[in-house]
């Protein structure tokens, strides 16, 4: 399924929808970590945020409970260039579609992340 990702400026990247199908407004924010998607979509201090992973690979060892920061995820949204869709870790559960799904937290893959980060507006993050 199509998603569009449609910032304040009238910026427009499409990808393709991952987890919940749903309209959000969100601030976004970015993270660079090479692991710790689950820790991320569990942390507090990213709620009501949509969060984009510059990582360019996300899902690949899928979601192991034991790995996060709370009881639920806290984010509004994920961006994601790729994502995997099979998990390879012995220890997964689930895929990271379906606990997005189960949660009802909409995502978006195939968007160019790095770009997006690099985006400025003036001084200041523009996303």
């Amino acid at each position: 399924m199509k998603a569009f990702l449609i910032l304040e400026d009238g910026t427009v990247f499409e990808g393709a929808g991952i987890g919940s199908a749903k309209e959000v407004i969100s601030e976004i924010v970015f993270n660079t970590s090479m692991t710790g998607y689950l820790e991320i979509l569990t942390d507090p201090s990213y709620a009501g945020q949509a969060v984009v992973m510059t990582y360019p690979l996300i899902g690949n060892y899928g979601v192991c409970p034991e790995d996060a920061e709370s009881g639920r995820p806290w984010l509004s949204g994920l961006i994601v260039r790729e994502l995997s869709r099979i998990p390879s870790n012995f220890r997964s559960e689930e895929t990271i579609q379906h606990f997005l799904q189960r949660y009802d937290i909409p995502g978006i893959s195939g968007i160019d992340t790095r770009a997006l980060t690099k985006m400025k507006k003036g001084s200041r993050w523009c996303c």
